[in-house]
């Protein structure tokens, strides 16, 4: 489109809603970008809240996302800054929508303005519908889900952030989460949001030694865990890995133990029972003004050398993006339950299982199993049973379940399904047709998504789209509202055209990409902006195809992708070091790993010689014998 799309148009699309429809799906996709009308809210308590109705009365049936996303990369500061203005709840309006400098890694949105994460994803919904469904926590047992309204979680949230008040945390202050999906953890990370304090949710699966690394580099006062974890018919004991932790953690003050098991765990001198002291709590906590650029949270990722990354998102900017682009990409509508199948541990479900959804007033799944407990048609008869609208998994699961029978899909009911997606790495087109064609029966859009945790939500996916517009298998497709990708090649220069391939980029900042790496900025640039000077460099290679779609064809650093989950190779050197055998050689160490297979078990060198020589082949041989008659 020539030129630069009127106000009027903007106007229209934070007022009211956009028609966008797939040929592959067999309704209309109707979406609201702008759920109320402008906002403001006192930061007094909850009961000042008034959350006006949504406006449903103009429709831009006419207006295509080719307009949208002109409109948003033309004028990036009209159509975020007024879409801010409306969508979210804020104390005090900011007063500049963006300063941000791509070169020294400076990224400012909505300064000047103040809000509550807490009250946008909480309050305004208690306001207008406290009984609506807030969480469906899908627990491992099949058939035992708990569900937990807006009102309940507000309540629940309260009670732990003057918990956490009432032992000394304050603005600024970090905490650790090391808990299995619940809505105890969901309730303590918007505790930390409603009092200002910065949460580091751990995945419940990470060792001591990980979970200390983590703890330290951020400074954390307080860890809040549970008991146990209850994960595809086993327990998992938590406490103990917390307990090794923080042995070498001074910065702890306190460690507080929610119950997810009755058992019973032994409790030292830093341990506080968190079921127990949340009793005596208020069920009202003032939430705090944050700027909008304050921090809201830190989640560690990989880097390709070095130690785990502290990224670091702030208030606004994040949870806007979050919003938009759950509402957007996975076409949800409001009443929808929405099954997104990740752990809260990653950046997948910190966006789309907590702040993009509950900002949204949308019903979100806790899914604290796995794919095949008891049997491979957990995921379906789940969506059977909960009537889940949006199914959001992995790649990886969606590969393992395509491997049994079609019976462990097709005898549950899909039928409340119109939109699946996945995440974490390409799907291949195996996948994708299966997932497709057998989950999805072939009416509801797959949608192949592609985002990072440096950048806050997705920013490439086949939806939104124009009317009618197709969806290819495998393929991410489209930029969001906002992400110009760029493709550059090995001297740096921008590669231009299509049925070209480069290193993925992304050439101006957006509201939900991170602001630094905690406590390291200039690590923060020399990562993502000193490659390719002026642009977010994704670490991805993409491929541009004759009609301008994007399609991610995997890393270019010696970071390995698993589901989403970014290893680096200090934490598999440690993993290889703390569970693998391992012998020395002349100057070189050798690791092997031990497969159970007919009854019997061998070695394998995991690292081999170059060049397999007698001397190694005799080596191998000593210590398979060794391991064998030990």
């Amino acid at each position: 489109m020539a030129g630069r799309v009127s106000l009027s148009l903007l106007n229209s699309l934070v007022r009211g809603n956009v028609i966008f429809r797939s040929k592959k799906c067999l309704r209309k996709s109707v979406v609201l970008i702008s759920r109320f009308n402008a906002r403001s809210v006192s930061s007094s308590s909850s009961s000042s809240i008034s959350a006006a109705q949504p406006d449903l009365s103009s429709h831009l049936a006419g207006k295509t996302y080719a307009d949208l996303y002109d409109l948003s990369v033309r004028d990036p500061k009209t159509f975020w800054g007024s879409i801010a203005k409306e969508r979210l709840a804020w104390t005090k309006p900011f007063d500049q929508v963006t300063d941000c400098d791509l070169s020294s890694g400076k990224i400012n949105w909505f300064l000047g303005g103040q809000l509550n994460v807490s009250v946008n994803c909480l309050d305004v919904h208690v306001a207008k519908d406290p009984d609506r469904v807030a969480l469906i926590w899908e627990k491992d047992e099949p058939g035992t889900e708990e569900r937990i309204t807006y009102r309940e979680l507000l309540e629940m949230t309260c009670r732990l952030a003057n918990t956490l008040k009432s032992y000394g945390v304050q603005r600024g202050e970090r905490v650790a989460i090391y808990m299995p999906v619940s809505p105890m953890a969901v309730a303590a990370m918007l505790a930390c949001a409603r009092i200002g304090a910065i949460h580091t949710v751990v995945f419940a699966g990470f060792s001591s030694e990980a979970l200390a690394g983590r703890i330290q580099d951020a400074q954390c006062k307080i860890v809040i865990t549970s008991n146990q974890g209850v994960r595809g018919g086993r327990i998992f004991d938590l406490k103990s890995t917390v307990d090794n932790a923080v042995k070498s953690c001074p910065s702890v003050r306190h460690v507080f133990v929610a119950k997810r098991t009755n058992e019973s765990v032994p409790m030292g001198k830093l341990d506080i029972s968190l079921d127990e002291v949340m009793v005596g709590q208020s069920p009202v906590c003032a939430p705090e003004p944050m700027d909008s650029e304050e921090m809201l949270f830190m989640l560690y990722t990989s880097g390709s050398t070095g130690k785990p990354k502290g990224i670091v998102h702030t208030q606004a900017g994040y949870l806007l993006y979050a919003s938009l682009t759950h509402q957007y990409v996975f076409d949800y509508t409001p009443g929808d339950v929405f099954g997104c199948v990740a752990d809260i541990g990653w950046i997948t479900g910190h966006s789309y299982v907590v702040y993009g959804p509950l900002c949204n007033g949308a019903t979100s799944v806790l899914f604290e199993s796995t794919p095949v407990y008891p049997n491979p048609g957990r995921y379906w008869e789940t969506v059977q049973r909960l009537r889940i609208n949006q199914f959001y998994g992995a790649p990886t699961a969606i590969r393992l379940l395509l491997k049994y029978e079609e019976n462990w899909v097709k005898k549950y009911d899909r039928s409340s399904l119109k939109t699946l997606a996945s995440v974490g790495e390409p799907i291949n087109h195996e996948a994708w047709e299966w997932f497709h064609n057998v989950v999805g029966d072939g009416r509801c859009p797959l949608v192949d998504t592609w985002w990072q945790t440096e950048t806050g939500g997705v920013c490439i996916a086949p939806l939104p789209a124009e009317p009618g517009a197709e969806i290819r298998p495998a393929m991410a497709m489209r930029p969001f509202f906002g992400i110009q990708p760029a493709l550059l090649g090995e001297k740096g220069q921008i590669i231009t055209g299509n049925d070209v391939s480069g290193a993925l980029c992304i050439s101006k900042p957006w509201p939900g990409m991170a602001r630094t790496i905690f406590g390291d900025h200039q690590r923060f640039v020399d990562a993502y902006f000193k490659p390719y000077q002026g642009q977010y460099f994704t670490g991805d290679g993409a491929y541009r195809t004759e009609d301008g779609y994007y399609q991610i064809t995997g890393r270019m650093d010696d970071v390995i992708n698993i589901s989403g989950h970014r290893l680096g190779t200090a934490e598999i050197e440690d993993a290889l070091v703390r569970k693998f055998i391992y012998h020395k050689l002349n100057n070189s160490v050798f690791k092997f790993i031990y497969h159970k297979q007919h009854n019997s078990v061998f070695l394998r060198p995991l690292c081999k010689f170059t060049t397999f020589n007698s001397e190694m082949t005799k080596y191998i041989y000593n210590v398979e014998k060794d391991f064998y008659f030990k």
